[in-house]
């Protein structure tokens, strides 16, 4: 089996950061069109962007990342910068944007070992400072198009699994964090063993080393470790079957007997931390009335509720635990 190896200093330990990363998704969403099968957890999603890849106005923008986003092969690590807290899409943009032509051409060619360029490729890898803007527009239209629509959906996901994250980091140290942050990671001594594909040596030199759930990312984790970039990596979320459920309210409920069938619906969707407004989304409640029976639940115990940068997550208590075994027969 194939390993990479990241090897950490003290200061590299201490200097460990989780974040969630817009740019990440839209840029590895591109994999589960190219493989629906494969992404089938995302088949909801995959059927609507079809639909958007379609329009020929679209397809025309987003060829260029279609392109260097093929399955399989490694990303050029400037098109997937590493993520900060509360960083928004147009700040990503920006930094894309603005990256050296230099480190374009190096993280390009970087990524043949797998295969090679494609037309728009080895166009931009020989005029790197005039063909970005085009790439840097097909991420910005991907993401209005296909990503925006249902982020505060994905956001959610993303932010609960941060803040469960850092509670393990703090709680538990840096070795037992990354052995349970996926199967394929090992912890000895002073550096982290991946199973990994492309085989990597790498010392983080005192750069820490920035973390990003991603919903597009599975079966391992995705590494930023080109010897000039940001070292980052990409790792799957918790929780991704929920992520489309439409609702997670048995039919004859018997707790929306009690509780009612709004406040029923919550607790059942509440077992992963979510937003306001992923709830609305979820159930097709209006914020406003989601608002109010979260409320209701925070007031009897039932719900409790953090905040995660500029968003506030809600959560089931053990209270609520309790409620929902009870009415599912556990």
């Amino acid at each position: 089996m194939r390993v990479s190896e990241l090897r950490f200093s003290l200061a590299d330990v201490a200097g460990v950061r989780l974040a969630v990363s817009p740019a990440n998704e839209t840029v590895l969403s591109m994999w589960a069109m190219a493989s629906p099968l494969r992404y089938a957890v995302h088949l909801p999603w995959i059927d609507r962007a079809r639909v958007t890849l379609r329009r020929p106005e679209v397809a025309a923008r987003v060829r260029p990342l279609v392109e260097l986003t093929w399955q399989g092969c490694p990303l050029p690590d400037f098109l997937t910068p590493v993520a900060r807290p509360n960083v928004e899409m147009a700040e990503q943009l920006d930094q894309i944007a603005a990256t050296p032509p230099a480190t374009v051409v190096q993280d390009l060619l970087a990524t043949t070992s797998r295969r090679p360029l494609g037309p728009f490729g080895r166009a931009l890898l020989a005029e790197p400072r005039g063909l970005l803007p085009q790439l840097v527009d097909a991420v910005r239209v991907w993401y209005d198009e296909a990503i925006a629509p249902d982020w505060p959906r994905m956001r959610a996901l993303l932010d609960a699994d941060v803040a469960y994250r850092a509670a393990q980091l703090a709680g538990n140290g840096a070795g037992r964090f990354f052995e349970q942050l996926h199967p394929s990671l090992r912890w000895l001594g002073d550096r982290v063993v991946s199973d990994d594909p492309f085989e990597r040596d790498f010392d983080l030199r005192g750069r820490g080393l920035a973390l990003n759930p991603s919903v597009f990312t599975e079966r391992r984790v995705l590494w930023n470790l080109l010897d000039d970039s940001p070292p980052a990596g990409a790792y799957p979320v918790r929780a991704v079957g929920t992520l489309w459920e439409a609702t997670a309210t048995p039919s004859g409920d018997p707790l929306a007997r009690v509780v009612g069938p709004g406040r029923a619906a919550l607790l059942h969707l509440l077992d992963t931390s979510a937003t306001t407004t992923d709830l609305a989304r979820l159930t097709g409640m209006s914020a406003g009335n989601v608002s109010q029976h979260l409320a209701a639940l925070h007031a009897a115990g039932l719900v409790g509720r953090s905040r995660q940068g500029r968003h506030v997550l809600y959560r089931n208590t053990d209270a609520a635990h309790v409620l929902l075994r009870a009415s599912r027969g556990g």
